[in-house]
């Protein structure tokens, strides 16, 4: 017996994207005719319409156009809001599906038990969040080494247990969440060897108080890493807003989540 459960988005109170509206437009993207795609999810060509007509109703822009006319008599497209729709679905989709598998590995329907699930919905205090994908993986005696590639091209190791790698089911290619306290990313004024992951980037905002400074450093790709550091550590430096510096983080201070 396993857990199951379709995803559908309404707009207004209204049925918007199901799945199976979602394979239709598929459908009509790769035939370029509403009735060969009809045929391929399948469903009637009238119901093939009335959906289209519904999406386009209720949608802030045309999903699907239909060119009439013409010399091949004319064709049915999805427009690019219409594109931009199904790559978020996806991605939708996607966390959908790991979060009834995450839910599935917690219950035990056949004796009617279900274990601690307050920890699917967990929120971190951690200030880092960065998205990442998984280029390599080494697994050694006891832990295992995760190599990151951050969407601004940057690269990040991370030392977890190879029990968390089995329990978090990581493999290469994924996409996962790089994890990480601002208390330990360090702000450097030049490059150290000591620390195994170091990005190069822009401090943009600081702020302080009696004991800490706190500075946002952009890495560029629209990612930005904050860094919280007593003053002491600074004293001598004097880092500014505008200013080159070098973020140094431990792998063992980056933890992984998905």
């Amino acid at each position: 017996m396993e857990l199951a459960s379709t995803l559908s988005l309404e707009m207004f109170g209204e049925p918007f994207l199901l799945e199976k509206r979602i394979r239709l437009l598929h459908a009509i993207r790769e035939h370029g005719s509403i009735s060969k795609a009809a045929k391929a999810v399948p469903m009637s060509y009238k119901s093939a319409w009335e959906a289209v007509d519904a999406m386009n109703a209720l949608s802030p822009e045309p999903i699907v156009y239909r060119e009439t006319g013409g010399r091949d008599g004319g064709g049915t497209t999805v427009t690019a809001y219409g594109e931009r729709l199904l790559e978020t679905y996806a991605l939708l989709k996607a966390e959908h599906d790991r979060f009834l598998a995450r839910l599935s590995e917690l219950t035990q329907i056949e004796k009617g038990t279900v274990g601690t699930i307050g920890r699917l919905g967990m929120q971190l205090s951690a200030r880092n969040q960065i998205q990442a994908t998984v280029e390599k993986i080494v697994p050694e005696a006891v832990n295992a080494k995760v190599y990151l590639r951050l969407k601004s091209d940057r690269s990040l190791l991370s030392i977890i247990t190879k029990e968390a790698l089995e329990d978090l089911h990581i493999a290469v290619n994924e996409t996962i969440v790089a994890i990480c306290k601002s208390s330990h990313v360090i702000v450097l004024k030049e490059r150290h060897d000591v620390y195994e992951n170091l990005l190069d980037g822009e401090v943009i905002q600081m702020e302080e108080d009696v004991h800490n400074v706190k500075m946002v450093v952009d890495i560029g790709g629209y990612e930005r890493i904050v860094s919280v550091m007593a003053k002491t550590m600074v004293s001598q430096w004097q880092p500014s807003v505008g200013e080159q510096v070098v973020l140094g983080i431990e792998a063992k201070h980056i933890m992984l989540g998905r």
